[in-house]
């Protein structure tokens, strides 16, 4: 039997998805990299935007026409109803549950003589699996879908986002206590890969109310060897303290922070319940550029939230200029059912929302390229992800994607190399 698992939003929901591969693979299931190709798909949702659903319901809709699918995930947790009425061939297993997925494989094999596969997804749906498990028993070791390796360490948020409906799905905070964060560690290093991405819904508030991400980040360096990279899949502001930053001093962090920042006007910050102002973005901002040379910095930005008037949208938008941010990821804000903002008054109209975001994006293309550019002639690390026609592609330290040549013939997907960039999207491995 092939399975096909395919993911929407964030890298926890990737990592999650690579371990759900493993434990089919480990079992003796071929993965599959296409839907074309599957007995069975798994769809790991996202409820983040009503884009981000819509794109579910589309995709579900059109895999169910080849196979049974089985949906999980934020989206499936907010409105399960919603999912099972897309199609007959649809079960859903919402995210409170996920992690019995983990069990799928060895109850289909269990009863693969007995039942219709869409039968034994539906039994297996029905009944809770096992109690014991846990949010972090999604621990991958091997990578069906990425050359990175994804190290899950934190599930769930505290804060309360007039915006968000994340935390609604994904519940309070947890963190994997860092005795077992070093043990995976070293197990993904064992098997070979040169970087781990460090993952969580809100990965900044990692036992924030101890040593936090920093005391983390200090025990992993400490632990792995000189090949090992690191990267922090995101870092909301509110948590990002100066031991974390002093982390980041070390060559093995790699130079690229991806920081939801969603408006810098201190007027909006507070209307959308964030637990930061404009002086600390500032200050940590100012921080990571004294310990990073020229960091690739990227954003989520959201245009047209209640209370953005044209002002505090210039206030945005120079703040983004001001500190060089190499790409914004940005949402057009739309209210999500059960969060304080759904029914807000004060909304933009849609029109001025819309032209914003236009504004920003053009921005962000534009400040792209500038970032690109001041990086050619310099040295930089990459990790080899895909080869086409004797080609090599890979992504820099600085998340900037080349094609790399004079790569040895015995380079293999996942190895890392110093390389020098040599244009735009090019790159020269220096042996």
């Amino acid at each position: 039997m092939k399975i096909f698992v395919y993911t929407l939003g964030c890298r926890v929901n990737q990592c999650e998805s690579e371990a759900v591969a493993e434990s089919f693979s480990k079992l003796g299931f071929e993965i599959a990299h296409s839907y074309n190709e599957a007995d069975l798909i798994i769809v790991n949702t996202c409820t983040v935007t009503s884009k981000a659903e819509q794109k579910a319901r589309r995709e579900i809709r059109l895999f169910s026409q080849r196979c049974p699918v089985l949906v999980t995930g934020c989206y499936a947790q907010v409105n399960p109803k919603e999912i099972e009425n897309l199609s007959d061939n649809v079960v859903v297993l919402p995210l409170s549950r996920k992690p019995e997925l983990l069990a799928l494989p060895t109850y289909l094999k269990a009863n693969s003589n007995s039942e219709s596969l869409l039968t034994q997804l539906k039994n297996f749906c029905i009944k809770a699996q096992n109690s014991e498990f846990s949010v972090f028993d999604f621990a991958p070791s091997q990578f069906n879908y990425h050359c990175r390796s994804y190290l899950k360490i934190q599930d769930g948020c505290d804060n309360n986002c007039a915006f968000c409906r994340v935390h609604i799905a994904r519940g309070p905070s947890r963190s994997l206590d860092a005795e077992t964060v070093v043990k995976r560690a070293l197990e993904i290093e064992k098997q070979g890969y040169h970087e781990i991405v460090l993952t969580g819904v809100n990965l900044t508030m990692y036992d924030h109310d101890k040593d936090g991400l920093g005391g983390l980040l200090e025990k992993l360096l400490n632990a792995v060897g000189p090949d090992m990279r690191f990267r922090l899949s995101s870092m909301e502001p509110d948590h990002i303290d100066d031991r974390l930053v002093d982390c980041l001093k070390d060559p093995r962090m790699q130079n690229y922070f991806h920081i939801p920042i969603q408006s810098a006007a201190d007027k909006v910050i507070k209307r959308i319940n964030r637990h930061y102002d404009s002086h600390h973005l500032e200050y940590i901002l100012d921080r990571i550029h004294q310990v990073k040379d020229d960091p690739f910095l990227a954003c989520d930005i959201i245009t047209g939230l209640p209370g953005e008037g044209d002002e505090e949208f210039e206030i945005t938008r120079q703040f983004l200029i001001k500190h060089g941010f190499a790409h914004m990821h940005v949402f057009p804000f739309s209210p999500r059912p059960d969060t304080a903002l759904e029914k807000a008054k004060d909304k933009v109209p849609e029109y001025i929302r819309d032209q914003r975001a236009k504004i920003l994006r053009e921005l962000s293309e534009k400040q792209n390229n500038e970032y690109i550019q001041r990086q050619i002639g310099k040295d930089n690390e990459v990790i080899l992800e895909s080869k086409s026609q004797g080609k090599w592609s890979a992504l820099t330290g600085n998340y900037i994607k080349v094609n790399v040549t004079d790569v040895p013939s015995s380079a293999m997907l996942g190895d890392l190399y110093k390389v020098i960039l040599t244009g735009s999207e090019t790159a020269r491995v220096v042996l």
